[in-house]
């Protein structure tokens, strides 16, 4: 096979960045990268975005030289990325605000509430009900993150992690002043009206694990494999036969559960904004399996079965 010359181009300014010579025909985009490190040591790998078009989309890492629309002389784009940070870091950072901040809320330390009120416990069980099932929420993402999910992107742009940090951190504290405020009246219809929510709460925790669970049976460790989906022996998982992406439907049941749960408004407005960015997501994943797979069952529906 003839060995492949290949130039790098800055996507902006079109200013020759690098030149690989004698470059196997079958390396891989990632191992370009790797070439093009060597010679700009502050553009890592993950940091690198490679392209055939100085507007078109980025190349995947596993995609090979020969495979592409290139001759033995090639011309590439690059685009810096930005400094990024690792997906399991920014879980981790995204998830262990919100478990830390709503505990402070409800042990009511100094500074929230009114000096009389410091580490004094509310009168209402459902508030102390309300504690664990937001702690055993981001407790079991913390724990999914270290040992159940798996990785298609290593990292993201370390920007992100503001926007992000900020959005899960807010929304804690909003949710969980008013829930532990000294003044917090209980749910209108009490003692039913908890069991029913906590019932919805905890079958969605479930659902919303078991999901996560296959989606990692499907991709083999260190590989980025793609899969269509399908129902399991658990009956958790047969949502997948009318939805793409059954873990945001099982999210999304969560929140309203803990909404019922509580009956305050800030954690109505956070379970709708969910819903709006998790539906968004889902409809890309949906169309992203159509794209990618001709059989992709025809019957299913991005996050709620025959309605979005």
């Amino acid at each position: 096979m003839k060995l492949r010359s290949l130039e790098i181009l800055d996507a902006k300014t079109k200013d020759k960045l690098c030149f690989l010579d004698k470059v196997e025909p079958n390396a891989t985009i990632g191992e370009i990268k790797s070439m093009f490190h060597k010679s700009h040591p502050q553009w890592y790998p993950a940091r690198q975005s490679i392209r055939l078009d100085p507007k078109g989309k980025s190349l995947k890492d596993e995609d090979v030289l020969q495979h592409l629309p290139v001759g033995t002389t090639a011309t590439f784009y690059f685009r810096d990325l930005g400094a990024q940070i690792s997906w399991v870091t920014v879980f981790l950072t995204e998830y262990t605000g919100p478990l830390v901040i709503y505990l402070m809320f409800y042990f009511r330390v100094p500074f929230i509430y009114a000096p009389k009120y410091d580490f004094t416990t509310s009168k209402h069980w459902v508030v102390h009900l309300a504690c664990m099932c937001h702690s055993f929420h981001y407790v079991k993402r913390l724990l999914e993150t270290l040992f159940v999910h798996r990785f298609s992107h290593g990292t993201m742009p370390l920007r992100n992690i503001f926007k992000n940090c900020t959005y899960y951190w807010g929304f804690a504290a909003w949710m969980a002043y008013y829930i532990n405020h000294p003044l917090y009246t209980p749910p209108m219809y009490g003692e039913q009206q908890i069991r029913l929510a906590l019932i919805i709460f905890l079958f969605c925790q479930i659902g919303n694990f078991s999901i996560h669970i296959a989606l990692r049976n499907l991709r083999p460790p260190g590989s980025k494999t793609r899969k269509i989906p399908y129902p399991t022996k658990n009956p958790f998982t047969w949502i997948f036969l009318l939805v793409s992406c059954p873990n945001y439907t099982y999210e999304l049941g969560s929140w309203l559960g803990f909404t019922l749960m509580t009956q305050c408004l800030p954690v109505a407005f956070f379970t709708l904004v969910g819903f709006i960015q998790m539906t968004v997501w889902a409809k890309g994943k949906h169309r992203s399996y159509l794209k990618e797979f001709r059989d992709y069952p025809p019957l299913r529906s991005p996050i709620l079965p025959f309605i979005l």
